[in-house]
Parts: C-alpha cells; structure tokens; sequence
C-alpha cells in the first residue's frame, strides 16, 4: 500500500531514541521530510544523521524543549523555513515512566504529579498549538499523540493521569480540527522494544546468567505474548499519519500486542 507519506513534512518530537526515533525512521523511509525534535543537541544530530543514512530521506535535527512555549515556537518556525510546511505532528516527547518514578499514594507529591503533565500533556499542547495555525491554513494535517496503556491501568495516579489526559486532549483537538482538515489520534503503546528495554534486559541477563530472548518471554503477557518492537508501533503511527487514515480521528489505538481479558469498543 503506497501511504501517500511522500512529499508531506513531519515533526517527531523525542525523536532522538526510542519510540519516536523509531517513528521519524518510519516516515523517512516512506518519502516523508522529517524534523527530529529532542532536548540534546548531540544525540539528536547523531540520530538525524542515522536516519537520514539508512533511509535516504531528509532528516533535520532541531533541538527544543517542550516545556517551554518559546522553544516550541522555535522549532516550528524553523521546520517552516527548513521544509516549506508542516504536514504532520508526532507529540512523543516525555520521559519513561519506568524512570524511578514513584507509585504509591502516599509517595506522590504534587510535583511529581505537576512534572508528568507539564511534558506529556502541555507539551503536547503547545507543539499542536503551534502547528494548528499552518495546518488549517493548508486545508489538511495530522497530530498524532504517543500516550500509553497506563491510560487503560490504574498503576499509578500520576502515570495514569498523564495518559489519560492525553485522550481528552486527542478527543478534543480531533472534534475542533476535524471539519478543518485536521485528524487527531492518539497511539498506546504497552511494553516496547527500545534502547531503554535492550540495555535493561542486556544488563539483567549478565547479572543472573540467562538470555535476553527467555527475559522477553518473561516480560510478554500480552495476547500475542511477544514484546512489540518500536518499529511495529511505528509503522502504526505511519498510517494514521497518512492521508490514508481519513476514516479515524479522536480515537485511541493500542499498539502493546493486545491486553488478555478486557473488551474495549
């Protein structure tokens, strides 16, 4: 299926690892010019410069910060200037909740709670008010919002917050963008196969003597009971980035291999 993604002009913020390197990758690959968008300037140009090597498209690194409204308009304005437009918003910008957050009601401050929303949430804000403006003037866009399966588990009061937070932000762009031309989604994935889960697993089966692939199976209680690769999410995000994807906005789609037991519709 050709995703029509050539030509168009993307910005994958938390581009520089993980998920969202994995997603600025899957874009390149199908014609699209990306802008990879990450707080470290060199880790951002190292992950550009591999992109841009593997794929054979065009791939700018633009360091910004999603905390700050400035920095976000930055990296707009200079996304415009670089490719011309902007087609396409991947808001993947946030850290892991496996991070040493705390759990426990009694363990989450205000703060911490503050922090995850401050990035996951207003940031995504600010990018997507930031590139509205050139979207709706075109006629046509696509904000795509990598949140989590934490929305669908009460794991935690801040990490569930910060995921559902990001459905009711999806839903409400989507609603308000749709007859602009604009679909809005948001992906959950569950646990993913990144530079982050590589080098855990790599130093855990060191330590106890055991093979990363008897790890994973350890880890994968999803239906189809096999940790999902970035790339797997990322091919995901790649259709709903397209305009073959008209059919779906506002809605969620997990992207974790499925969770045994409940129904959602």
């Amino acid at each position: 299926m050709d995703l029509q993604l050539s030509g168009k002009r993307a910005i994958v913020t938390g581009g520089s690892s993980g998920i969202g390197k994995a997603i600025a990758r899957a874009l390149a690959a199908e014609g699209a010019a990306v802008v990879v968008a990450a707080r470290d300037p060199r880790r951002l140009a190292e992950a550009a410069a591999e992109i841009a090597r593997d794929t054979g498209g065009r791939v700018v690194p633009i360091a910004a910060d999603t905390a700050e409204q400035e920095s976000v308009d930055r990296l707009v304005e200079r996304t415009v200037a670089e490719l011309g437009g902007v087609d396409i918003l991947v808001n993947s910008a946030a850290t892991p909740w496996s991070a040493g957050k705390p759990t426990a009601f009694d363990a989450i401050t205000d703060d911490v709670v503050r922090a995850e929303v401050e990035i996951k949430v207003l940031g995504y804000l600010r990018t997507a008010r930031a590139v509205t403006p050139h979207m709706v003037e075109q006629g046509w866009g696509r904000i795509i919002n990598i949140s989590g399966l934490g929305a669908r588990q009460a794991t935690s009061i801040a990490h569930t917050v910060r995921n559902v937070s990001v459905s009711a932000l999806t839903k409400n762009l989507a609603d308000e963008l749709g007859p602009k031309g604009i679909n809005v989604t948001v992906v959950h994935p569950g646990l993913t196969r990144t530079e982050r889960l590589r080098d855990r697993l790599a130093d855990q089966a060191a330590r106890e003597q055991v093979s990363v692939e008897s790890l994973e199976e350890g880890v994968a209680t999803n239906s189809i009971r096999r940790v999902v690769d970035a790339s797997e999410v990322a091919d995901v995000v790649a259709f709903l980035a397209s305009p073959r994807s008209i059919a779906i906005t506002g809605d969620a789609i997990a992207a974790g291999g499925g969770i045994p037991g409940p129904v959602y519709y």
